[in-house]
């Protein structure tokens, strides 16, 4: 038996199945040709019955609406196959192995889910009286308890929504601890190879974003780093591991050249998957790092949240987190929410969002840590890591990996020079990865590498899922190199849609649905 690449069916030695044939409806099989739910949709139809009820004057000014707003009415088994039949054309972790790098895509598993759905968690009012909430708040302070021992480091604040939010927390922290000391540091230095958030979070803050080039080995140029530093540099913001998959080896050396220069130490915590319960970033000298919980402790991704972003803070930047603050005496835990009642000694920077957090995220964290236990997350940074040497290895010799010289971290980084020459571009070769069932890999990031492919695997995969992985990356690179490229051009070939021409659709986006505009959006 062999697998026909071209269908990906399992067919007999010499069997060629006939050419396909256009169907009657549209549909492939149990592959549905939807239409939009504004195409579906007619009026005087609901799925609910509703009474006809005498609608009171309003308090709104005289804006409430004055005509239909366009809604489309359906059945309720429409409506659901409607949805099902969209979320058949998604890829999920549920249905495959998700490589995008830097993302940390693991298994999300189904005990935390039930545990955020647990009464008491799952339908908790945000205004509840703290009498009413102890075991959330309880639960709270055992989250922020994991997350201080596994990063070795004495405060939390776990308000920030998300990475960028939390970024913005601790330069704020960092923000005001220097103006606690009368001073004025307006520049941040953030490495050429850093997230995207970095630079933009330090400018949103208001500070002047400088530049540190790396070196050929694909870390930072700690000399010229150094170099850098003076009494205007407020801190550095690294990632580590960073964001070419490697860990920073100097990284203690650079700690003390930023803190002897006055100046703090904020980490990228993006990269946690790799080294959580194996290195403690407060024992490297940092004073501050967001932990994605929705990346390292599992927890789903998409759909614009739920995000969650914690951030650790050293001993010199404790005092300033921000408030709402979780505190703990004879009467039970309590959040401290006024600015003028705080505990003494510390000197919050004001608040971050309007409640203290996102409350399944901290139920789902939580229970990934206690089913895991301690030496469960350092197995999880373990196989991570051993998951991403793995396709590096298997994949050098044919796709040219620009720091294979050594062992990488949780991600393999992959470039496009093993593509010159043959006419097939980075963007084809991920297309065509699509036809194979594969959603790619990230792409052109990260940005000091020409045609970047950034594989990270993460902990949950099996060996026989990154052997079936590393197959179809191989023989797809040999066919390119061997001229056979009729599969990428064009692709995907087999999706629900075909390639969009990106140029048009960034500069001609059809933004919104009309009626009498459908022929040429089609078109």
């Amino acid at each position: 038996m062999e697998i026909d690449p071209n269908r990906r069916r399992v067919t007999a030695p010499g069997y060629h199945p006939p050419e396909e044939l256009p169907t009657i409806s549209g549909d492939r099989g149990l592959d549905h040709e939807e239409k939009l739910i504004f195409e579906i949709g007619r009026d005087g139809v609901t799925g609910v019955d509703l009474p006809n009820v005498q609608v009171a004057a309003t308090r709104l000014g005289g804006q409430q609406r004055r005509a239909a707003i366009g809604l489309p009415g359906l059945s309720e088994p429409e409506v659901i196959r409607h949805y099902v039949r969209l979320s058949r054309m998604n890829y999920a972790i549920d249905s495959g192995l998700y490589p995008l790098g830097s993302c940390t895509m693991k298994h999300n598993p189904r005990l935390n889910e039930k545990m955020a759905r647990l009464p008491g968690f799952g339908d908790l009012h945000p205004l509840a009286p703290a009498s009413a909430t102890q075991g959330a708040l309880e639960l709270i302070s055992q989250l922020m308890n994991w997350l201080t021992q596994l990063t070795g480091m004495p405060a939390v604040a776990m308000s920030p929504k998300a990475g960028a939010h939390g970024e913005l927390c601790g330069l704020l922290a960092i923000r005001a601890a220097i103006q606690a000391r009368g001073e004025t540091r307006p520049r941040i230095l953030v490495p050429e190879s850093a997230h995207g958030t970095n630079p933009a979070t330090a400018a949103f803050a208001g500070f002047t974003v400088d530049e540190v080039p790396a070196k050929p080995d694909g870390r930072v140029d700690a000399e010229a780093l150094k170099a850098k530093l003076g009494p205007d540099v407020a801190a550095i913001m690294l990632t580590n591991p960073n964001t070419c998959g490697l860990f920073e080896g100097e990284i203690i050396e650079i700690a003390k050249a930023v803190h002897a220069a006055g100046a703090y130490f904020y980490c990228d915590g993006a990269n946690f998957n790799a080294i959580a319960g194996r290195v403690r970033p407060g024992d490297l000298g940092i004073d501050a790092m967001h932990i994605n919980l929705h990346k390292t402790f599992s927890t789903p991704h998409g759909g614009g949240g739920p995000g969650a972003g914690p951030v650790v803070l050293s001993a010199a930047l404790a005092p300033f987190a921000p408030i709402p603050l979780l505190v703990a005496d004879k009467n039970g835990f309590r959040l401290v929410e006024d600015s003028n009642a705080v505990p003494a000694g510390t000197k919050p920077f004001g608040r971050m969002c309007a409640f203290h957090g996102q409350m399944g995220m901290f139920v789902r964290a939580l229970s990934y840590m206690l089913s895991h236990g301690r030496d469960g997350v350092r197995q999880a940074s373990e196989d991570a890591v051993l998951s991403a040497n793995y396709i590096l290895a298997s994949l050098k010799d044919v796709m040219t990996a620009p720091f294979g010289d050594g062992p990488c971290m949780h991600e393999a980084l992959f470039d496009d020079s093993f593509l010159e020459g043959t006419g097939v571009t980075t963007l084809d070769f991920a297309k065509a990865m699509i036809d194979e069932g594969y959603h790619p890999m990230t792409m052109y990031f990260p940005l000091v590498v020409h045609g970047a492919m950034l594989i990270e695997p993460t902990e949950s995969e099996s060996k026989g899922s990154l052997d079936a992985f590393i197959h179809v990356l191989r023989e797809m690179a040999l066919e390119a190199k061997a001229g056979k490229t009729a599969r990428f051009a064009g692709a995907p070939r087999l999706a629900p849609r075909r390639r969009l021409d990106e140029t048009q659709a960034a500069r001609k986006p059809v933004l919104r649905w009309k009626r009498d505009e459908l022929p040429q959006a089609a078109e």
